[in-house]
């Protein structure tokens, strides 16, 4: 029996924050030492980091769609100072550097919006954003410096324009601004920085700063917001993770991370940081996936994303923000490369182009497994993260020893005197977690002891999830249950409860003495089992009173296919392999297969198909072409470029531009056909070689340093150029000298990159819009 005492929580503190809308604001914001709330109800933001100036204009509302349709509700985006004043006192905010048009259709689907000011930035941008002739000026960036801040205040000034009537005090999406990244040494400098914003006009009820690295923050002026990575490029090429990744992946209660950007400070963290008595737990960069860089190239299964966000609720955490949740593409109409790299000061080289960060959305849009893993989770905080952003972390009487143990369970409870939560890791990167058998948890909340499951259950490697315990389904609460929840809504006017089963785990739900049920056994401590969950999986349960509800109960795969939408006005539950999209009375989804099966409760009017358990199944026939790719060898014979390494940790380098002249080269031609419509279409390659770049009419439109996984290109942006030149690829073999790491699941495919340079596979990926109605 695993044991936790929770003792009766202290109030928050209050009032110390000048942060929030004033009284009466028609959308109050509030803010206490342990939750936020908008509109007088808790809220736990879910926030995805989305680059509008790195992305296509044209292409913003369908992103920003499929981020929505995540469980995304918030986006945060940087503005990059580079790519809005290149040329001293020329503001730019046309095209896709338009940040009124992005926050405007964000307003328009329902998404907040949080504006992460700068002037220094990051985003593994050159120069942190900074314009190259900030250089040229007498100034000490990132300080008081008054020559600096006369540069600073006018940058600012263009934004509060551009942003103008968009402020949340207005009724516009801007709920939050963030001043500087990982500033961790000047706290007198970020409470300016505030101060110079609000003189220029920006208004937010939310102001944060980031505060890893034991940051000093000017207190009760910024919200500290935290992070976490599943992997780090930016560690050397050892096999293995950074020792301070690992804490991500068990509940505690400590915040900060000396990892993050640990590669740019100079010293050590010095003093403990924010007091964190003061603060809700918020984040903005849990990591969504991770960037590749020349020497450290980590693979990220979607289970090491979805674990570290569950562990990060199981720590407390009110705010949850994925950096990033959106691939995008470094861009390439400025005068300098704009990526960092050893010839720009920095100790690690990233490609030129290729910003995919293994995000759940691609650099092209593609959806990734961490997609849905993610969802599933945004469901629960859909459901129950009102009940959860006040509670409280609690921690089990036996604790892990070390980062290193592998043997102690993780868990936590959450719980301030209401509903609480229960969470479990089984899962981190790179060392497999042993299962634990003949598991029962013992909960004492307060004067209250509760124990769950009925008998002992096996939490098996890889599991990751949250029980609820004292939830309300209508007026009838469950005492606890075995299943994460993800869902109340009304079905056939009774109060229904969705649940999905953790893999491996029997269901089971504890309803209060004397209820009848039916659909499933119910024992004499009152406790259902559900044996087989899925789509037709309901339970119905009828309380002494009288009170009725209804439970549905998922498999762990129809978990990860379940979307809620409203179509047509009807709270609507979809099981679906791919997003499905709802953009006014239109709804669509885009697949790669030639048919889809998608399932609805309730169905609406518009569709009829086969019964699917407690759902209406319908199968989707989606147009295809034929049309295929064609790969000419034009130079089969590849030079690997010399060894080099670079930057202050002296490792390995990428190769330079003058390198892919002794490239081998490949010429794809690609059937006008192809390209036909509006469809994304992605040229996926299969290559053996270290580095490859592709360039279309002589013009270099993306690269990639090779990892594992089919090198992706989209098409779409570059269809008329494409259709007219063809794409051509160039590839390097690795220098035997150079150290890089790869994931261990890959290293044998990496090592004939010492000598073979070639295209392995070409084809066409059309993701194809159906769209239902």
């Amino acid at each position: 029996m695993l044991s936790l005492h929770a003792h009766d929580p202290a109030p928050p503190l209050m009032g110390h924050l000048p942060m929030g809308t004033a009284p009466g604001d028609a959308r109050p914001v509030r803010v206490d030492s342990r939750t936020l709330s908008r509109d007088g109800r808790p809220w736990l933001p879910v926030m995805g980091e989305f680059h509008f100036s790195r992305f296509p204009e044209s292409l913003w509302r369908r992103e920003l769609l499929l981020m929505r349709a995540g469980g995304i509700d918030l986006v945060a985006t940087y503005l990059f100072w580079n790519h809005h004043e290149e040329i001293r006192k020329h503001y730019r905010f046309d095209g896709n550097r338009d940040i009124r048009r992005f926050v405007e259709l964000c307003a328009e689907l329902g998404l907040a919006v949080s504006v992460r000011l700068g002037p220094w930035s990051h985003g593994e941008c050159r120069n942190g954003g900074f314009p190259d002739w900030l250089s040229d000026v007498d100034c000490t960036p990132r300080t008081d410096d008054p020559a600096y801040l006369t540069l600073v205040r006018p940058y600012y000034a263009a934004i509060a324009e551009q942003l103008a009537g968009l402020w949340w005090g207005d009724g516009g999406p801007v709920v939050a601004v963030q001043v500087e990244n990982e500033l961790y040494d000047q706290p007198g400098h970020l409470a300016t920085l505030r101060a110079l914003a609000e003189e220029a006009g920006v208004n937010a009820p939310l102001w944060t700063a980031t505060g890893w690295g034991a940051a000093q923050l000017p207190p009760d002026v910024v919200l500290p917001l935290y992070g976490g990575y599943p992997e780090a490029f930016w560690e050397d090429a050892t096999d293995g993770w950074a020792r301070e990744v690992r804490r991500h992946y068990f509940p505690t209660p400590i915040r900060d991370d000396h990892a993050i950007g640990a590669d740019l400070r100079t010293t050590a963290p010095a003093g403990s940081g924010p007091d964190d008595t003061r603060y809700p737990y918020a984040t903005c960069e849990l990591g969504g996936g991770m960037a590749i860089a020349y020497h450290r190239r980590p693979l990220v299964p979607a289970a090491d994303v979805s674990a570290l966000a569950l562990a990060k609720l199981a720590s407390g955490s009110a705010w949850q923000g994925y950096y990033l949740y959106h691939g995008c593409s470094q861009r390439l109409d400025l005068a300098t490369t704009n990526q960092e790299s050893h010839a720009t000061g920095y100790p690690n080289d990233l490609p030129v182009v290729n910003y995919d960060f293994q995000a759940p959305l691609g650099e092209y849009g593609q959806v990734r497994p961490s997609f849905a893993a993610l969802r599933l989770q945004h469901l629960f905080l859909r459901d129950c993260g009102a009940d959860l952003a006040p509670a409280e972390l609690h921690l089990p009487d036996e604790q892990p020893s070390s980062l290193d143990d592998r043997r102690t369970p993780r868990w936590s409870v959450r719980w301030s005197g209401g509903p609480a939560f229960l969470f479990v890791n089984n899962h981190q990167p790179h060392e497999q977690l042993p299962d634990h058998h003949d598991v029962r948890f013992e909960i004492t909340l307060g004067s209250r002891v509760v124990r769950m499951p009925a008998g002992g259950v096996t939490i098996s490697s890889e599991a990751h999830f949250a029980w609820p315990i004292d939830y309300r389904v209508g007026q009838v609460e469950l005492v606890w249950a075995s299943a994460l929840p993800v869902g109340r809504f009304t079905w056939d006017g009774v109060p229904t409860a969705v649940f999905v089963a953790t893999a491996g785990i029997t269901p089971q739900f504890a309803l209060p003495a004397g209820t009848w049920v039916a659909g499933a056994p119910i024992d004499d401590r009152g406790v259902v089992t559900v044996a087989h969950p899925g789509p037709g999986a309901v339970v119905t349960a009828t309380t002494p009173e009288g009170e009725v509800a209804r439970l549905l109960v998922l498999d762990e795969e129809n978990g990860l296919r379940l979307q809620r939408v409203s179509l047509a006005g009807v709270d609507t539950l979809v099981l679906c392999d791919e997003p499905l999209v709802v953009d006014g009375n239109v709804a669509w989804v885009e697949t790669t297969a030639d048919h889809l099966d998608v399932s609805f409760l309730p169905a609406p009017e518009q569709v009829t198909g086969e019964p699917r358990g407690a759902f209406t199944q319908v199968r989707l026939t989606v147009p295809r072409t034929s049309h295929e790719p064609v790969l000419e060898p034009v130079r089969a014979k590849a030079q690997a470029p010399p060894a080099r390494t670079g930057g202050a940790q002296h490792r390995a380098s990428a190769p330079l531009d003058e390198d892919f002249e002794h490239a081998a080269v490949f010429h794809v031609d690609v059937p006008a056909q192809a390209l036909h419509g509006e469809d994304e279409v992605l040229l996926a390659l299969g290559y053996t070689g270290d580095v490859a770049r592709a360039y279309v009419g002589g013009r270099l439109v993306t690269d990639h340093f090779w990892y594992g996984p089919e090198w992706e290109i989209g098409l779409r942006r570059f269809a008329d150029q494409v259709v007219e030149h063809g794409v051509e690829i160039r590839i390097l073999p690795r220098a035997a000298e150079s150290t890089v790491y790869v994931d261990h699941s890959v290293r044998a495919q990496y090592k004939a990159a010492l000598d073979t340079a070639q295209v392995d596979s070409v084809r066409l990926v059309r993701r194809a819009r159906v769209q239902l109605w």
